[in-house]
């Protein structure tokens, strides 16, 4: 839709998921989940691209960055979104770390 593609993210499936932890500064916490995020994104073969955050030091009204953790996973369409979602790992990530957060966002977002 743009003219200039150039500088598009590869998949045109944007997820966006922030997680907020239960004890955010148990060094203990932050480590499994980050293991077991880690662990299960190595296993999705459909995803394109993948990124794990955490709040950048950024301080303006528009920002939220009460998160612990950030991931951005892109797919190449909506039908690999959602063999990720069913996938077997997906669902082991969620029993495993699952007890670990209090509270998750998601946004999902296609290319224009």
């Amino acid at each position: 839709m743009y003219e200039n593609d150039s500088k598009k993210l590869s998949g045109d499936f944007v997820h966006m998921v922030f997680f907020w932890l239960k004890n955010p500064a148990d060094d203990a916490d932050r480590r499994k989940f980050l293991h077991e995020l880690s662990s299960f994104l190595d296993e999705v073969d459909v995803i394109v691209f993948k990124h794990i955050g955490s709040p950048a030091p950024t301080d303006r009204p528009v920002i939220d960055s009460s998160y612990t953790f950030s991931l951005v996973v892109t797919f190449k369409d909506g039908v690999d979104q959602e063999i990720y979602q069913e996938h077997a790992s997906h669902k082991r990530f969620i029993a495993n770390a699952g007890p670990l957060w209090e509270r998750v966002q998601v946004y999902d977002a296609i290319h224009l």
